[in-house]
């Protein structure tokens, strides 16, 4: 029989992140569950032993919370084969009524904070797993693909994701067998279940030239 594969997930409290994380425990695996708020996952920790369930904290807009978790995982498992890479939240608002400080916190957690786990990653596949490699899975979204009014600032998020999620695929060396690949859900998926550990945006007040656009969105 083979061993049970180390999965670490971000964004787990609810959401495709929290049905990932019951998947993987339901198939035998191991499961490093993240979560800002870690007691969101009490009931999952009350059915399952330590030895296939590690809650965490993480907010991945820390950089240091995102090494820490990554050293739990090395000192409790010693190796990790698949990071799924989820935390994030969408925004809904148009362009022009949307803050730029509310526009730069979601680019800290959609696209730095996603982007330092996958680093963080990447350095633990080739310099801590014997034999080197594992699988990174990004979460993305459709939106990350064909923009949409009334979320352009979410969708600049996952663009910019995908971006350098590509990049990055790229510049990996084949010899550390490290797979990479984005996952673009669907919009209900993303705007409303995907990423419910970071909340989901409500709508912003709207600039009085736009609510007739807005009505028919």
């Amino acid at each position: 029989m083979s061993n049970p594969r180390v999965w670490l997930i971000t964004g787990a409290s609810s959401g495709f992140g929290r049905l990932m994380s019951e998947l993987v425990l339901s198939k035998g695996d191991i499961a490093v569950a993240t979560a800002r708020k870690p007691e969101t996952l009490d009931d999952l920790k009350a059915k399952y032993p330590s030895t296939k369930l590690l809650v965490l904290k993480l907010d991945v807009t820390h950089a240091q919370e995102i090494k820490y978790v990554f050293i739990k995982v090395k000192e409790t498992f010693g190796r990790l084969d698949v990071v799924f890479n989820n935390a994030g939240y969408s925004m809904l608002g148009e362009v022009e009524a949307t803050p730029e400080d509310a526009a730069r916190a979601m680019f800290d957690t959609n696209f730095w904070g996603a982007t330092n786990v996958s680093l963080e990653t990447i350095k633990f596949f080739r310099g801590e797993n014997r034999p080197a490699g594992g699988r990174l899975i990004v979460v993305s979204s459709e939106l990350g693909v064909h923009a949409s009014g009334g979320c352009g600032f979410y969708s600049a998020t996952k663009h910019a994701l995908e971006g350098v999620t590509s990049a990055l695929a790229q510049e990996l060396d084949p010899e550390w067998n490290i797979k990479v690949g984005c996952f673009a859900t669907v919009l209900y998926i993303s705007l409303y279940s995907l990423y419910a550990d970071y909340s989901c945006g409500a709508w912003n007040v709207p600039h009085r030239g736009y609510r007739e656009t807005r009505r028919r969105i």
